[in-house]
């Protein structure tokens, strides 16, 4: 009896799948996290540009073009280190977003705020209903399918990154060239960071604001040309972001004072000093709006992407029968409301911590440390395929044969573990509360993300695999 195979439409093109990574990773939502370090903001830029964010593109770019099939992440740790493996790498990349929903959603929140009383922006009731309508609203879109996801990238894109970032960034040219009064100095030894622990920690978070370009590869497929348009999407997300998030992020801390740069409307606070310096108060709504939209659209992208790459595990046997399930859209809806009703749980802690802030940090350093080890392991595959899959056409690879292979996955590797250490470190620039709780916080979050599989595995049955 033959099979009959369903081909799934192409519905990415390059543009849409380089703004679902701008989406994604560039929104001006992260430029608050290093306006906190000034001008040695860039320094960490590059510093991170070095021994994350290129490996993470190169490595992903060679090994979803190598290995194009569904599952990214999952599958490309299977084949290098067995199911097992993958179910850890996939579980990872999948948990570290139920903390993550909550933090960058409350920027959305505290963004919409601005459109109506900017008071609201540090209220926690407020926050913790935002976010919950918001998330919702994200996961519906979602349920729709891979065409409307993109679309919400796209749209995004455009709105949350390049409409508002060509307008702070404008502002911030414009406010230097004037000789206007400036928040930071830009001398070498402005540009030189401290570098004790506790003054790095927030490096933790401009890793995070770089994390996820490997998320594309779950949607290799989806494109029409998968060898060759996954590479240049890559290529164009990876200059969009990174020059924009550098210019942005030095054109908040011109302006905004370090001391009272918030993490979820930081980026609102810069510009409403620009608008209200240059007479213009009236757009700050207008421009509000749009960023809301563009964060809107990030989340929009993320609630999909792992989700799909978890249910390639699942659909190998590694998860209940009932997780395996995909609807009309081809959309994994049974994951999907799964994760909605874990993101809604972690959301209720912002009625328990002193602040937005602080609960945003905390939510977002734990979220950095479970995506860290998925990243180590996604180097380490990358290395291992090298020699024990040599034969696998790959269309484009890491430049520089075994040497560049091994200093691509050495620098993202040390880069990695360097940040994953230093966010047990409670930032002097953030009201932590307890130092046992922040640390006890961190420590079991991290645990229990780690082991989760290895629990689930435990409870395996043959009847998973139908």
């Amino acid at each position: 009896m033959n099979e009959k195979v369903v081909k799934i439409p192409k519905v990415l093109s390059v543009f849409t799948l380089a703004m679902i990574n701008v989406a994604a990773l560039g929104s001006v939502k992260n430029w608050p996290f290093s306006a906190e370090y000034g001008f040695s903001s860039l320094f960490y830029f590059i510093l991170a540009a070095l021994v994350f964010f290129f490996p993470v593109s190169f490595v992903s770019a060679e090994l979803a073009t190598g290995w194009p099939k569904k599952g990214g992440v999952y599958l490309w740790v299977k084949e290098a280190f067995g199911p097992k493996a993958g179910l850890l790498a996939v579980w990872l990349q999948w948990v570290n977003n139920i903390t993550w929903y909550p933090t960058v959603l409350s920027i959305t929140a505290a963004t919409i705020a601005y459109i109506f009383k900017p008071e609201l922006a540090s209220n926690n009731v407020y926050t913790l209903v935002t976010i919950l309508i918001l998330f919702w609203t994200a996961t519906i879109f979602n349920l729709f399918g891979m065409k409307i996801s993109g679309w919400m990238s796209s749209l995004g894109g455009i709105c949350g990154t390049l409409i508002p970032g060509v307008i702070i960034i404008t502002l911030g040219m414009f406010w230097f060239f004037s000789d206007s009064p400036s928040q930071i100095e830009f001398t070498l030894d402005s540009l030189i960071p401290n570098f004790d622990f506790k003054h790095m920690a927030l490096f933790t978070g401009v890793m995070l604001a770089f994390a996820g370009m490997e998320m594309s590869g779950v949607h290799a497929l989806d494109v029409k040309h998968p060898r060759k348009d996954y590479p240049k999407a890559i290529l164009i997300s990876a200059l969009i972001i990174l020059v924009s998030s550098i210019l942005g992020v030095l054109s908040i801390a011109m302006v905004v004072p370090k001391e009272a740069i918030s993490f979820t409307a930081g980026t609102m606070q810069a510009f409403a000093i620009f608008f209200n310096k240059y007479k213009l108060g009236s757009f700050v709504p207008v421009i509000a709006f749009l960023v809301a939209v563009g964060v809107f659209g990030s989340v929009g992208t993320w609630i999909i992407g792992p989700a799909k790459g978890l249910l390639a595990a699942a659909q190998d046997g590694h998860l209940p029968a009932i997780f395996h399930r995909i609807n009309k859209k081809n959309a994994p809806s049974a994951l999907m409301l799964f994760q909605g009703a874990l993101t809604t749980a972690f959301t209720f802690i912002f009625l328990f911590m002193p602040n937005v802030s602080s609960a945003f940090w905390i939510l977002s350093v734990l979220t950095a440390q479970l995506y860290l080890m998925m990243y180590i392991l996604l180097f380490a595959a990358a290395l291992r395929l090298r020699y024990s899959k040599p034969n696998v056409e790959r269309p484009f690879k890491v430049p520089g044969g075994n040497f560049g292979i091994w200093l691509i996955c050495g620098l993202g590797i040390i880069g990695a573990a360097f940040a994953l250490v230093i966010g047990y470190f409670d930032p002097p620039q953030i009201e932590t509360g307890s130092r046992v709780f922040y640390l006890g916080f961190l420590l079991f979050g991290s645990l229990v993300g780690l082991l989760g599989p290895f629990v689930i595995t435990l409870f395996e049955k043959p009847s998973w695999k139908n």
